[in-house]
């Protein structure tokens, strides 16, 4: 299967939108992934004073993430596909959250930020280029800045990937069928096994020049399937992080 870019994917996501969120419900653990995701940034004072990015923010479950790990911060959410903005903007937030229709590049050539620190959750595996993303990361995130990716990567073992294919066969890719959008659900299948493993996207990081790069395993019937990737914009060494 070639996997959907761009402009098809972002119109699959228009689709998918009105049940997007309803599917991800049967997922255990998503939420809580992502907000253990978004508290690993670790940022002082819950945020209070500081300018956060959440880039492919989607219906908004990762911009509540950040929220919830940040209630002091200003937080500006982004994303591709306007019929997943008009999810997440017909939900509450607080004055100090902002939607916009754009991609990383067109953020960055709008001229936003620095941003104190990134959120990306379920991004990378799905643009055409993670490097030149990850390149715009470093001028939007200002010097010692911190990222957070939240990501389906594979931990290399025969065994993750045997769950992750038995999982989207009997569950995912029927689901999504049933709702009209089966395209994008094997999309999803397959993007995750022809992206990078835990370990080639951290050095996927470290060679974009990202500093200070762990991998933290997602807890949950997931584990070994979703990661966090944790990273600086300046700082020391890479390390890699074995436990939760």
């Amino acid at each position: 299967m070639s996997l959907l870019r761009d402009h098809d994917l972002a119109r699959a996501f228009d689709h998918a939108s009105h049940t997007y969120d309803g599917l991800t419900a049967l997922n255990p653990g998503y939420r809580a992934g992502l907000l253990r995701s978004a508290r690993r940034l670790r940022l002082p004072d819950g945020g209070a004073g500081l300018h956060l990015l959440d880039l492919g923010c989607g219906t908004g479950a990762s911009t509540r993430a950040l929220l919830r790990a940040a209630p002091g911060a200003r937080i500006t959410a982004v994303d591709a596909s306007a019929g997943m903005l008009r999810r997440a903007l017909a939900k509450p937030w607080p004055a100090r959250v902002r939607f916009l229709h754009l991609t990383a590049e067109e953020l960055a050539k709008a001229e936003e930020g620095p941003f104190d620190a990134v959120f990306a959750a379920y991004l990378f595996r799905n643009v055409t280029d993670p490097d030149a993303v990850l390149r715009t990361v470093r001028t939007l995130l200002r010097p010692g800045g911190r990222l957070a990716v939240h990501e389906y990567t594979l931990s290399g073992s025969r065994a993750h990937r045997a769950l992750w294919t038995a999982v989207c066969r009997g569950i995912v890719i029927p689901a999504g069928t049933l709702t009209g959008d089966r395209v994008l659900y094997r999309h999803l299948r397959h993007s995750v096994i022809a992206f990078d493993t835990a370990p080639a996207f951290a050095e996927r990081l470290t060679r974009a020049g990202l500093t200070s790069v762990r991998t933290v395993p997602v807890a949950g019937w997931q584990k070994g399937i979703v990661h966090t990737f944790l990273a600086g914009n300046g700082g020391p060494t890479t390390t890699r992080e074995r436990t939760q």
